[in-house]
Formats: C-alpha cells, structure tokens, sequence
C-alpha cells in the first residue's frame, strides 16, 4: 500500500503504530529506572557498605568533586551524578545519528542501542557494575533515541498533512509509557527491593526491540552508509536553509532554560517530595515514584487536550507560529512553580508538610505548559530540517537537554543550601525568561522557520502542509 493511501493506524501508516509501542517500552525502561535512580543513590548506593563496592567510583567522585570544587553530601553528589547522566543522555544521540546516517543505517543502530539498554538496565542490579551500568545506557540512548524519532517523520510524503499530528501521537505513547513505569518498576524498586524495578526496566527495553523488528517492513527504507562519491552528489544547502538552522542553533539555549523545571521532577523534586510533602493516604505512605506517574497522566491528558485545543482555535482564528506556542507554553509552565513555592511557604510557617493539593496543581499547570513545548519544539526542529541532515538535526536538537540536565544536577544541590520556596521560586524564573525570549524572537527571526514558500504567512502552524521529510 501507498504510504500516502495507508491509514492502517487510528488514520496513519501501520509503521506509526511499531515506532510509537516501540517508544513507549522503551521510554517504560528508561523513566522505571529513571524514577528510582535518584532515590536510590541517597536511601542506599552511596552510603557506607555499598559505595565501596562500585568499581572505578573512588576516581569518579574525585573528579566531580572537582568540578563542583568541594566535597559533596550524598544528596548533592546523587544530584550530580543524575545531572551527569541524564544529560549525557541527551549529547549521544548527536553521536548516533551520525552512526546512523554514514555508518550502520537506523536498523542496526537502534538496534544496537536497544541491546545495550537492556544489558544497562540488568547491570543497574550490581553496585560494582552502577558505572558500567550508566555507560551502556547512554550509548544505547544515544544510538536508539533520535533516529527512531527521525522515522516517524520518514513515514510520510512531503505534504502530507498528518506529519505534525504523528508526532502528537507519538507523545502520547511516550508519556503512556512514562505512565506505568513508576507503577510497575518504581513500586518494585521501592517496595520489593531496587533490582527488582531496574530488571523490570531491562524486559520492558527487550519487548520494545522485538515489537520494532517486527514490523521492520512497515518502516521507512533503512539508511545506509554512503560513499564520498555519495556525500559528494547531495545537494548543497540553500542559503535560506543555513539561515534556519543558525535560527534553530540560537533557540538551544532558550529551550535549555525553558525546560530546566520540567526536568528537576526526577531530581530535587522526589527528594524534596519525599521529605517534606504528606503523601500518607488511608494510613500508608504512597510511593514517592507515583508522583511521576501522577505527571505523566496529566501530560498525556494535555497533550491530546492541546490537539484538540489548536483545531479547534484554527477554525475561528489563524494558529500561532510554533515559536509562539513556545512562549506560550513556558510562561504557562511559570504558574505551576509559583504553586510549589506557595505550598512550601505555607508548610514553612506552619511547621508541617506541604499539602500533596499544591503538587496536584503544579503538574496540571506544568502539563499544560509543556504540552506546548515538548511536541511542538520536536516538530519544529524536525520540520525545518534538511532532509539529509534530519537524524543529525534532532540529535543537535537533543542538545538542550543535555545542557538543562547538568544544570539540573547542579541546581538540584542547593535545595539543602536555600528554602525549598525560594528554590521553586527560582525554577519559575528560568521558565518566565524562557516565555519572553520565544515570543520575542518569533517576532525577529520566525519567518526563517515558517514553511518554504510560506515565510510572510500570518498562520504557521505546527500541522501546516508543507512540512518537509524528516525520514
């Protein structure tokens, strides 16, 4: 079948519907042991009998502690480490597109990097393998992470209208995924025992290899590498096009700003949680890993709900430019630190816990913002992208993260030095500043990334027409 007559999947290519239960197993291993990996270091592996026991550990900390030019209590040196990893996380796929594009083709690559997920996953259950263990992650991530993205996009003829809406679903599984993660492997990890959350992980990785060769043939045609005969036939890039990626390259550093609050939730926030928020329901103590699943209900929710929103908007007025859904969706996002800040400042006064109300209302409100950053931002970069450069485009774009996430690590270390208001406080500042920066550079260089041929339109939305390949 065509893949333009192909709508085999709730109205889209069969292959979207591989890539996105892909996504979502693999997205299930990665935040089940994302959710435990913080809580886990500061209740056991970096306490005395446990953090002698990881091989090369004694050098490791030296140099972080050098780096952050003093000793390190376990609840900052847990926050480094998180910082150092899950940004790293984001700086391999720059690595694994490459790979991808001139090396082994996407298959293989994502293949690759599923299998040594799986083998990091299953070492997380070893203290003396913790280093090695993160190693194996982050090349897997790397090697899985933008070129599945990247296939998403290859599934469609240029044109076709459902390009932007794919990536919407596609989130939608991602933060399925996300959602029974903290159920399944953080209520193993933190009930029975930490290995048993960080196994679960290593299946959930395996059942998402096998779910994407399996329907391989759906696929867009696999890259492959390609000879300087090859490399030298492309065809050069227009200028208006380098002018658009010099726009996307400025935009790094406001996303990076933008999203450093969404991303302290798996840091600072479960410990500050944990010790200071009354999470006792019917008597029992509710596992502080649920509050991710509790986020990632409401993501989901506003992500289908922010769909829903711009269509409708679209029919009685022309949709923002997707710069401008960024703004929007930061200064959205500010409202919800705000809630974190009341709360602790009223606990603080009164000598008690925080009421877990003001934490519900954070994540509604940050699920609203971000409902309008993550997809939106993808699908820009995706969008504006060369079609020979698109793997290593979104692997650029996953520099932000990488950028926000040892930020995160460093930031998360002051929660012991400052007031858990203030703290927040600080956290709605970084999303303010972002907001104001997307809507004023929509109005100075947005048309460099309205669609071709569409640079003075007024509407330029994120499901527009002439959305370029990405695949």
């Amino acid at each position: 079948m065509n893949r333009a007559e192909d709508r085999s999947f709730l109205g889209h290519p069969r292959g979207l519907g591989y890539l996105a239960f892909t996504e979502a197993w693999e997205r299930f291993s990665y935040y089940g042991m994302q959710s435990l990996l913080v809580l886990y270091m500061v209740d056991r592996l970096l306490h005395p009998g446990h953090i002698e026991r990881i091989a090369g550990f004694g050098p490791f900390r030296q140099v972080l502690e050098e780096i952050y030019r003093g000793p390190l209590s376990v609840q900052a040196l847990a926050s480094a480490i998180f910082g150092l990893y899950t940004g790293l996380v984001y700086l391999t796929p720059i690595a694994g597109g490459f790979v991808a594009d001139r090396i082994l083709g996407r298959t293989r690559t994502i293949t690759l990097g599923a299998l040594l997920m799986a083998a990091g996953h299953f070492l997380m259950a070893f203290d003396f393998t913790f280093l090695a263990a993160l190693t194996c992650l982050l090349i897997g991530v790397g090697c899985f992470k933008g070129n599945l993205a990247s296939q998403v996009g290859g599934l469609y003829e240029t044109g076709d209208n459902r390009r932007a809406d794919a990536f919407q679903i596609y989130y939608l599984f991602v933060n399925a995924g996300v959602i029974v993660a903290p159920l399944i492997a953080g209520t193993l990890g933190e009930i029975y025992g930490w290995h048993y959350g960080f196994g679960a992980a290593g299946i959930g990785m395996l059942i998402g290899l096998t779910i994407y060769l399996s329907g391989r043939k759906y696929l867009p045609p696999d890259t492959a590498a390609t000879t300087r005969s090859e490399r030298a036939a492309k065809p050069k890039l227009t200028h208006r096009e380098k002018m658009a990626i010099i726009a996307l390259l400025a935009l790094l550093p406001v996303l990076t700003l933008a999203v450093i609050g969404n991303q302290q939730i798996f840091n600072a926030y479960l410990i500050w949680a944990e010790r200071s928020v009354d999470l006792v329901f019917f008597g029992r103590k509710m596992p502080t890993t649920w509050l991710i699943t509790l986020d990632s209900v409401l993501s989901m929710t506003f992500l289908a709900g922010a769909v829903v929103f711009w269509r409708l908007w679209a029919k009685k007025f022309p949709e923002p430019a997707e710069i401008t859904k960024l703004g929007i969706g930061s200064l959205v996002a500010v409202t919800g630190f705000l809630c974190l800040a009341t709360g602790a400042t009223i606990a603080a006064a009164a000598h008690g816990k925080v009421a877990i109300g003001w934490l519900i209302a954070f994540h509604v409100l940050n699920s609203i913002g971000f409902a309008n950053v993550f997809p939106v931002s993808l699908a820009l970069y995706a969008r504006v992208a060369p079609a020979a450069l698109s793997s290593t485009i979104i692997g650029i774009y996953f520099l932000h993260l990488f950028a926000a996430n040892n930020l995160v690590g460093w930031i998360g270390g002051m929660l012991e030095r400052m007031p858990a208001a203030q703290f927040w406080l600080m956290h709605a500042a970084f999303c303010g500043i972002a907001g104001l920066i997307f809507l004023i550079a929509g109005k100075l260089f947005g048309h460099l990334l309205a669609p071709a041929g569409h640079e003075n339109a007024v509407k330029q939305p994120v499901t527009s027409d002439d959305m370029t390949a990405r695949g």
